[in-house]
């Protein structure tokens, strides 16, 4: 079993402690991914409630994700028929 890290972070002013078998490193980078998201749709809409903003920031991520799973997909599918061929 791997060893799980405990990384303290801050994410919108709020302090958080994330448990994780993801290297320290990792999850702080991904804690400064949600954080700058949010801190964009704040200072893109300073009166945007930060509940709103989190929400807005989750739906930009899954986005990006999304799209970048398909471009993924779609390169693996490409490799596996030449390699077929």
């Amino acid at each position: 079993m791997s060893e799980k890290n405990r990384v303290e972070v801050e994410i919108a002013g709020e302090p958080y402690v994330l448990v994780s078998e993801e290297p320290v490193e990792h999850v702080q980078k991904v804690a400064q991914l949600v954080h700058e998201k949010i801190r964009e749709m704040r200072r893109r809409n300073p009166r945007l409630p930060l509940n709103r903003a989190v929400i807005l920031a989750a739906l930009n991520i899954a986005n990006e994700y999304l799209k970048l799973k398909e471009s993924y997909d779609s390169l693996v599918r490409m490799i596996e028929k030449e390699g077929g061929q």
